[in-house]
């Protein structure tokens, strides 16, 4: 039976957002966001990487993803599937997938045999080298060849 509070439907939802290999503090930001926009959790499923929320918002969802990369760095990647139609509309159901990153801002990473001082995190990993100051842009994809540096 699917529970419902003034004829809202709340296992409905728009978008999974997922949380891989986040730290606490990630997950308290993110939750802390849901809950202060009112976008309702329909379900949430923990698994051994991470933490997924169901949402009933894709627009808050795709936004949350964004600013978590902003904040944190991170990869965040957006799918889209067909959910449906609606009035001759096709409806789309989202899923957002953010992953965490074991570095941050100021840290010292190897990367290609070299050390680096991470510069900035946004859209890419912007790193310099310790030594000469070459500046480097590596994709988030490419992610695995950095390694933090004890």
């Amino acid at each position: 039976m699917v529970r419902s509070i003034e004829g809202k439907n709340l296992a409905y939802y728009e978008a999974i957002f997922q949380l891989r290999k986040v730290s606490p503090e990630v997950i308290l930001f993110a939750r802390e966001k849901i809950e202060k926009a009112g976008v309702h959790i329909a379900k949430e499923v923990r698994n051994k990487n991470g933490l997924d929320f169901y949402l009933s918002d894709n627009n808050f969802a795709r936004a949350l993803g964004k600013r978590l990369q902003e904040k944190f760095g991170g990869e965040c990647t957006i799918t889209a599937s067909i959910f449906g139609r609606k009035s001759g509309k096709e409806i789309y159901r989202l899923t957002v997938l953010f992953r965490g990153i074991s570095f941050q801002k100021g840290d010292i990473v190897e990367y290609l045999g070299s050390n680096y001082k991470v510069k900035l995190l946004g859209k890419d990993i912007f790193l310099q080298e310790v030594k000469i100051g070459k500046k480097v842009h590596v994709k988030y994809k490419d992610m695995d060849s950095v390694n933090l540096v004890s």
